[in-house]
């Protein structure tokens, strides 16, 4: 498959009054057309700023470096103008939190309709027809009596309901990329799993490609065909959801998943932990940022960043110590 969305050398700094701080390093990625591309990282890693990097969506303060290909353009130097057409046509975006993501005082099939109109060009759809586009995009989504539900407020759905909406909104101008930045938090196992399966039948009906970020193990290895690790800012480990789950290589991967409960857990012992805490982004060594942490670290973890090292056919990980180890 063609590669869609090719991410290189990404970096992402804050000016702030304690300076420049540093919220994204050396982040590289790719995205084939039609594939799942699963970012997996706690709170603070990097990974939705990194999704907003994409659209250009930060605010002034944030100074961007690297490339951000899409379908052979950089999303880095295209002009404003340019990337309004890009928005929820070409890439649109589920963000975190519906409840906040939907305007409150208005109804939720105009929220759909303004994105279609958003995209018309020469005002080729009336505002008749993008309605009817909010309506059957709701249908598309699974709402039922989508004709009364497109006139509802966002406080009259339920949080399953409004997470629909945003999908709808996000895939009614039918783009090549969805970016799903957390569309299952706060939501039940059973809902969860509802929209899992109509991301799933979306992204085979309309042939999408996806980013799919989360900090849940379970809920990425279930969709994503391949996967990267974020820690602190940093990639520390890519590969095919397979291959990561099943040979991880970094130390950060494998105190993740060692931290997971399973059936064959001792409910007698704690669960694993990694000890120490994630550094603040304003106190982040010039290495390694998991090295404090880590039981494998050598002087020169401190000194640098390490490079991604490929371990396996399509396995990387930002490790010099466990890295030829697993190789």
């Amino acid at each position: 498959m063609p590669v869609l969305l090719d991410v290189q050398g990404l970096n992402i700094q804050f000016a702030t009054a304690q300076g420049m701080l540093t919220a994204v390093r050396d982040v590289n990625f790719h995205i084939d057309a039609g594939e799942v591309f699963g970012l997996v990282g706690e709170s603070g890693s990097g990974k939705s700023v990194s999704a907003l990097a994409i659209l250009r969506l930060l605010p002034p303060q944030a100074h961007l470096a690297g490339s951000i290909q899409f379908r052979n353009e950089d999303l880095l130097t295209l002009p404003l103008q340019e990337m309004q057409h890009i928005r929820g046509a070409g890439i649109s975006m589920i963000f975190q939190e519906p409840m906040t993501a939907l305007n409150p005082v208005m109804r939720v099939g105009d929220q759909i309709a303004e994105a279609v109109l958003a995209h018309s060009t020469n005002g080729r759809v009336t505002k008749s027809d993008a309605w009817n586009r909010a309506v059957e995009a709701l249908r598309t989504v699974a709402i039922a009596d989508a004709d009364r539900r497109a006139r509802d407020y966002p406080h009259q759905l339920s949080g399953g309901q409004r997470q629909r909406v945003m999908i709808a909104m996000a895939v009614v101008n039918r783009p090549s990329l969805l970016i799903a930045d957390e569309p299952t938090t706060a939501l039940d196992v059973t809902i969860q799993a509802q929209v899992l399966d109509l991301l799933a039948e979306l992204r085979e009906t309309f042939s999408l490609a996806m980013l799919f970020i989360s900090h849940d193990l379970a809920v990425v290895s279930q969709i994503s065909r391949r996967i990267g690790v974020m820690y602190a800012g940093s990639m520390v480990e890519m590969g095919t959801a397979a291959e990561v789950f099943r040979n991880p290589a970094h130390p950060y991967t494998r105190g993740l998943l060692n931290s997971v409960p399973t059936l064959r857990s001792d409910r007698a012992k704690p669960l694993q932990t990694i000890e120490g805490t994630v550094p603040a982004i304003a106190a982040l060594p010039p290495g390694c940022a998991f090295e404090p942490r880590c039981d494998f670290r050598v002087a020169s973890c401190s000194a640098a960043l390490p490079p991604l090292l490929e371990v396996a056919p399509g396995h990387f990980a930002r490790c010099p110590v466990v890295a030829p180890e697993v190789r």
